[in-house]
């Protein structure tokens, strides 16, 4: 899918879509959805999910001027991968706020702990949010962004069949995903093949 800001679609355009887009975008998120234990989840972006996204912010919003529509497709635009990496949103899940509270606490850095492993490689860690800092003193933030960049010779090997391996490393939360299964594999190694 091409995704520049020309691919947005106006207001009454999308409202005739939604469907079929919203049916599409729930597909490709069981895909692309990987949970590292019950708590801690991936969402590996792509420019479908990103695009729906900016649409959905745009309808409920009730966003139609173009500088408003710039701002949503500028905020967004760089979680896409741009042909050498992987990008996720990470998010952190509690019911209990007290007990989110406390995890948060003990979750600090766990955004810099995650890593993606091709098969033959040293694992790839995440580069996380570039945009703003997510943690302070006290707590890491429920929600990250991450990036996974990735050399020609581990893409060469995904693109080969390679196995695609994710996990994270931290004192507090402990896991390991090696190997993806093949369809979630192939799904984020079509993110090699685009960018914007």
């Amino acid at each position: 899918m091409s995704f520049t800001r020309e691919s947005l679609l106006t207001l009454e355009a999308y409202a005739k879509a939604r469907p079929a887009m919203r049916e599409q975008v729930m597909a490709a998120k069981k895909l692309r959805r990987v949970f590292l234990n019950e708590h801690v989840v991936l969402i590996f972006e792509n420019a479908l999910l990103i695009h729906y996204q900016i649409q959905e912010m745009l309808r409920v919003e009730k966003i139609f001027e173009e500088d408003g529509i710039r701002h949503e497709f500028d905020s967004f635009a760089p979680l896409v991968p741009d042909g050498s990496n992987l990008k996720a949103t990470m998010q952190i899940e509690y019911a209990d706020d007290a007990q989110r509270k406390k995890m948060l606490a003990l979750l600090k850095g766990i955004e810099d702990r995650v890593w993606m492993r091709v098969a033959g490689f040293e694992p790839v860690f995440a580069i996380a949010d570039e945009d703003i800092e997510r943690e302070n003193a006290e707590k890491t933030a429920a929600v990250h962004f991450l990036r996974f960049e990735f050399t020609a010779p581990m893409i060469a090997a995904l693109k080969a069949g390679a196995a695609l391996g994710v996990g994270v490393d931290h004192p507090h939360c402990q896991a390991v995903i090696d190997p993806l299964a093949d369809a979630v594999r192939a799904a984020l190694c079509e993110d090699f093949e685009s960018g914007l």
